[in-house]
C-alpha cells in the first residue's frame, strides 16, 4: 500500500454551477422560489396546476383557450392502458409505491409511439404531456388495487387535482379539498436543480427519451436523502404524541445529536416559502376532519425547537416544505408511504419541462452530455502499477 493516501473529495457538485437554465431559481436568503419569474406564493394563491404546468412547458401564463386546450390534452390521455392495470395486479402488495410508481413509468414508454421519434421536441413534449396526466392515474389505481379495490376510471368532468383524489378515495371531491390539493401541486412542482432533477437532466444529456429520463428521476426521489421527509415528519408527530411531550422529545435529540425532521434545508437560510403557505392550510384541514392533534403539535415543535436550537447550539433553523405537508397529507386521509410519490406526481412538470430544456434549449454551445471528472485515489500498490499475478499464487 502507498504510505500516503490521497484525501477522499466527495463535494456533492455543491456549489458549482454546471447549466443555466430558465425554468425557476431558488433564493435562499430570501426566501424565495420562483417559477419562470413568477413567485410560487403568487402562483399558489392565483393560479391552478394547470396553468403552473402550461407556464413550465410553454414559458408563459396560459389564456382561457390555451388552458382549456391543455386540459383537454391532459383529459384525453389520462386513462392507463389495459395491459399497465393488469401488471399491476400482479404486484406484491407490500410494493414499495416509489418502485411501482418508477416501473410503471418504464412500462408506459412501452406504450409510447413517440418513443422511437428521436430529436424530435414535439415528440418529446407529447411524452411529457402523457406522462403528467397519467402517472396521477397510475399511483391512485396501484392505490386502490393494493388495498383490494378495484381501480377507478378518470373523469373528463374533473380536473387534475380532483381527478387524483377521485380514483383514489372512489369519491368526487367537494372544492375546498380539491382547492387544497391543487395548491400542494402547484407548491411542489418544481425546484430548481435538485437530486431528482439533476437526475432527469443527465440522463437527458444522453439523449434518452423522456420516459427513461423520468424513471430516473423518480429513482432519485426514491432515496431518503431526497424523498420521503415528510412521512418521516409524520412518524414523528405520531411518536411524540401530544403537545405536552414536545419538551422531552427536543431534549432527546438535542442531547443526542439528533434532528427534528422538516427542520432545516440545504439551500433556504430563512423558513422555506412554501412551509407558510402549508401551515394555514394544515389547520384548517385539521378542523375540517376534526381532528387539529397533528397541526398543534407541528405548530408548537416548530416554535420550542427553534428556541431550543437557538439556546443550546446557538444557531438558527427554519421550517421546510415537507415539516406542514405531513399533516396536511395525513389529514386529507394520504396514506404515509404515499406522501413522496405523491410529490412524483406534481414535481412531473418540473422534470418534463427540464428534460425538455437540457435537449432543446436554443441556446449556443448546445447542451452537452454530462461527463465529470473524479479523482482516482485507489494507491493499492504504491506508486507502481499493480502485477497480475496467476491465482494459485494470489
Amino acid at each position: 500500500m502507498a504510505e500516503e493516501c490521497k484525501p477522499i473529495l466527495n463535494t456533492g457538485l455543491r456549489g458549482v454551477t454546471i447549466a443555466s437554465t430558465r425554468i425557476s431559481d431558488v433564493n435562499g436568503k430570501e426566501g424565495k422560489l420562483v417559477y419562470r419569474g413568477y413567485l410560487v406564493k403568487d402562483l399558489a394563491e392565483g393560479a391552478s396546476f394547470e396553468e403552473v404546468i402550461y407556464l413550465l412547458l410553454y414559458e408563459k401564463m396560459p389564456n382561457r383557450e390555451e388552458l382549456a386546450s391543455l386540459k383537454a390534452d391532459l383529459a384525453a390521455v389520462r386513462a392507463l392502458p389495459g395491459e399497465i392495470i393488469s401488471a399491476l395486479r400482479t404486484r406484491p402488495q407490500d410494493a414499495l409505491p416509489m418502485d411501482i410508481l418508477q416501473a410503471g413509468v418504464a412500462m408506459l414508454a412501452h406504450h409510447d409511439p413517440d418513443v422511437h421519434e428521436e430529436g424530435s421536441r414535439d415528440a418529446a413534449l407529447r411524452m411529457g404531456i402523457r406522462m403528467i396526466a397519467k402517472l396521477p392515474t397510475l399511483l391512485a389505481a396501484w392505490e386502490r388495487i393494493r388495498t383490494g379495490k378495484s381501480p377507478v376510471e378518470p373523469s373528463p368532468d374533473l380536473g387534475h387535482a380532483a381527478n387524483f383524489l377521485h380514483m383514489m378515495n372512489g369519491e368526487v371531491p367537494d372544492e375546498e379539498l380539491t382547492r387544497f390539493f391543487d395548491t400542494c401541486l402547484v407548491l411542489h412542482a418544481e425546484h430548481s436543480f435538485n437530486a431528482s432533477t439533476f437526475a432527469a437532466r443527465e440522463i437527458a444529456s444522453t439523449r434518452a427519451h423522456m420516459y427513461a429520463a423520468v424513471a430516473g428521476a423518480v429513482g432519485s426521489l426514491s432515496g431518503a436523502l431526497h424523498g420521503g421527509a415528510n412521512t418521516r415528519v409524520m412518524n414523528m408527530l405520531m411518536k411524540i404524541g401530544s403537545v405536552d411531550a414536545i419538551d422531552d422529545y427536543i431534549r432527546n435529540e438535542i442531547e443526542t445529536g439528533g434532528k427534528i425532521m422538516g427542520l432545516g434545508h440545504a439551500v433556504y437560510k430563512v423558513d422555506d416559502p412554501r412551509a407558510l403557505i402549508l401551515a394555514p392550510m394544515s389547520e384548517k384541514m385539521g378542523k375540517r376532519v376534526g381532528e387539529t392533534r397533528w397541526y398543534d403539535i407541528s405548530e408548537a415543535l416548530e416554535k420550542k425547537a427553534k428556541a431550543a436550537f437557538r439556546k443550546h447550539k446557538d444557531m438558527d433553523i427554519f421550517v421546510n416544505v415537507d415539516f406542514y405537508s405531513a399533516s396536511l397529507y395525513h389529514s386529507m386521509g394520504i396514506p404515509r408511504d404515499q406522501f413522496t410519490p405523491i410529490f412524483a406526481i406534481s414535481r412531473i412538470a418540473g422534470w418534463v419541462a427540464h428534460v425538455l430544456e437540457e435537449q432543446f434549449a436554443e441556446a449556443a454551445p448546445k447542451p452537452m452530455l454530462y461527463r465529470p471528472e473524479s479523482e482516482y485515489v485507489g494507491d493499492y500498490c504504491g506508486p507502481e502499477e499493480c502485477i497480475l499475478e496467476s491465482i494459485d499464487k494470489r
